[in-house]
């Protein structure tokens, strides 16, 4: 079973809890460190970021993560090449979040491919057309079983919604706001409502709420709604200023009580 798949099924108190980093920030060779780090500290599922020089969705903070990665070097070839090495030690579902040009730079076939030989198990692409998702990725996907996640954003329609659900595996990353990435200190009563509304849906795929969340009132908020919840900028924040994934995570689980 897809590891991924197999998360979900396994665990239904509604409490996981998955972490974004950008590899090669803030280091080059640091990825598998951050990976096992993470593991270890009981994070559910990691979603490892491809840096790209033109991240559209994503605040400034993993802008900068991005440019630093670029700037040391970071590659598709080289993310593959260290998460291959770390393929057996790792048992947590790994998530690549990237852009579509350098994913079809490298072709679609060998990203797959790749996947597999590396251990990943699923991939979000924010600007993939769903057209495109269907008729020439998905079917590439799902010949790997590699699991392909979508977003939803407050201003997609049900109809929308209801159609991404019957046509993805895996879960639904459900965006906290249609802004870009970026921590917040609580979400208003329009995002709860947003909530509350695709809860009464009862998709058929599991979600995670990310975009924002860096305290106790928006991971509460999250995992009340939705099977868990996605940390990013903020964990990024840390990493990038500890320079150390266990100090990074000491202090996010620290904020995160208040």
């Amino acid at each position: 079973m897809n590891k991924i798949n197999k998360l979900f099924s396994e665990n239904k108190d509604r409490k996981l809890l998955s972490l974004y980093f950008c590899a090669g920030a803030p280091t080059l060779d640091g990825t598998a460190d951050v990976i096992k780090t993470m593991e270890k500290r009981g994070i559910s599922m990691i979603e490892v970021g491809i840096p790209f020089s033109d991240p559209m969705a994503d605040g400034p903070v993993i802008q900068n993560a991005a440019t630093t990665a670029l700037k040391n070097g970071m590659t598709l070839s080289k993310l593959f090449a260290q998460l291959k090495d770390i393929k057996d030690d790792v048992q947590i579902p790994l998530v690549l979040m990237g852009y579509l040009n350098p994913i079809m730079q490298y072709g679609i076939e060998a990203f797959c491919q790749s996947c597999v030989d590396s251990g990943v198990s699923g991939a979000i692409i924010p600007d993939l057309p769903f057209k495109d998702y269907q008729e020439v990725v998905k079917p590439v996907a799902d010949k790997y079983d590699i699991r392909i996640i979508m977003l939803i954003t407050p201003e997609t329609s049900e109809e929308r919604i209801r159609f991404i659900d019957e046509h993805t595996d895996g879960f639904i990353y459900m965006v906290s706001s249609a802004a870009i990435t970026g921590a917040q200190k609580s979400f208003d009563d329009a995002k709860q409502e947003y909530f509350r509304r695709i809860n009464a849906m009862n998709l058929r795929n599991p979600r995670m709420i990310g975009f924002g969340i860096s305290n106790a009132q928006t991971l509460k908020a999250a995992q009340d709604n939705a099977a868990g919840a996605i940390i990013g900028s903020k964990f990024v924040t840390l990493l990038n200023e500890t320079k150390d994934a266990n100090k990074a995570l000491d202090i996010l689980f620290d904020d995160l009580k208040k």
